[in-house]
């Protein structure tokens, strides 16, 4: 089950990083509900960050998968962990220009995985 949620919670960062590159390449274009992700918190943020961002999501939620899925366990919890916290930070930096249903997906694969592991110390199965 880690294996699938964190593969498909990672892959679903390929949305948001195919959104920012469009919008790189055409400024203003339609993109439906999706826009510019520019932070309300910190005003300041370079545009990148949030590419850099989904990126770290993206590549450590799919690396944890992996590493459940051949096995190493104890490493894939502490880089979904990592991701989810990046994640949530994100989520919280970017709040606002994304569909509020992918919003709050993204925000609850990220509660699962960290009270699982933090609070109910849950270990996953072996693969």
């Amino acid at each position: 089950m880690w294996f699938g949620v964190l593969l498909v919670h990672g892959l679903g960062h390929v949305g948001a990083l195919a959104t920012l590159a469009w919008l790189a390449v055409r400024p203003g274009a339609a993109t439906g509900a999706w826009s510019a992700a520019k932070s309300q918190l910190v005003p300041s943020l370079a545009p990148g960050t949030a590419t850099l961002v989904a990126s770290a999501s993206l590549v450590g939620f799919v690396s944890a998968a992996m590493l459940f899925w051949f096995g190493s366990g104890d490493a894939g919890q502490s880089l979904a962990i990592a991701s989810a916290v990046v994640s949530t930070l994100g989520i919280g930096l970017f709040f606002g220009p994304w569909p509020l249903f992918n919003t709050a997906a993204a925000f609850g694969v990220n509660a699962v995985v960290l009270v699982a592991r933090l609070i109910l110390h849950e270990t996953p199965p072996p693969a």
